[in-house]
């Protein structure tokens, strides 16, 4: 029997009946899905565990006789070459994970290389016409004389500020 048939035949439900087995630690066979399938035997069991609960007994107090050992299964060869199959492709889709990476830093190395070309290039530019504007400062300060400076050039001297008194300064007088 299922879990939902036998909480039904005891009249619990089905969460109380997986709580009781987990929790005494109850040993019961499980189908291919891992849900619990109960044999005669065990629903005895299920039934002492409900009548000591009725009683007032503890869950945690509570003894089950006739534990019985749990029986496991054995599964067939095929799960081997399941197996193995699952880590073919782990491995191939590790290696193509890594060549997709190494396609991306590459494509990242042009595209940088590119961009330091183009800086290196517009830093060039820079650098000539730099040199031309100091050629043409140099050329004009050498035709300009001194006598003839305009006179933002020429360095006035500075005015000395007058102190006003506080009393002045604060009204604005």
């Amino acid at each position: 029997m299922n879990t939902s048939a036998v909480a039904k035949l005891l009249g619990v439900s089905s969460s109380t009946i997986q709580r009781w087995v987990k929790q005494l630690e109850l040993q019961m066979e499980r189908n291919e899905l891992g849900h619990y399938s109960f044999t005669d035997e065990d629903i005895q069991l299920l039934l002492q565990v409900q009548e000591q609960l009725k009683k007032g007994v503890m869950l945690q107090d509570v003894t089950v006789e006739g534990k019985k050992t749990r029986i496991g299964v054995v599964k067939p060869a095929a799960k081997e070459q399941i197996d193995e199959k699952l880590l073919e492709k782990i491995n191939e889709f590790e290696q193509r994970l890594n060549k997709k990476a190494d396609d991306v830093v590459s494509y990242q190395l042009l595209q940088h290389r590119r961009e330091i070309e183009e800086l290196q290039a517009e830093v060039e530019k820079l650098n000539q016409r730099i040199e031309c504007i100091e050629e043409w400062m140099n050329k004009e300060h050498q035709r300009i004389p001194s006598d003839h400076a305009f006179i933002f050039d020429k360095e006035l001297p500075k005015k000395k500020t007058k102190r006003r008194n506080l009393i002045t300064s604060l009204f604005g007088f």
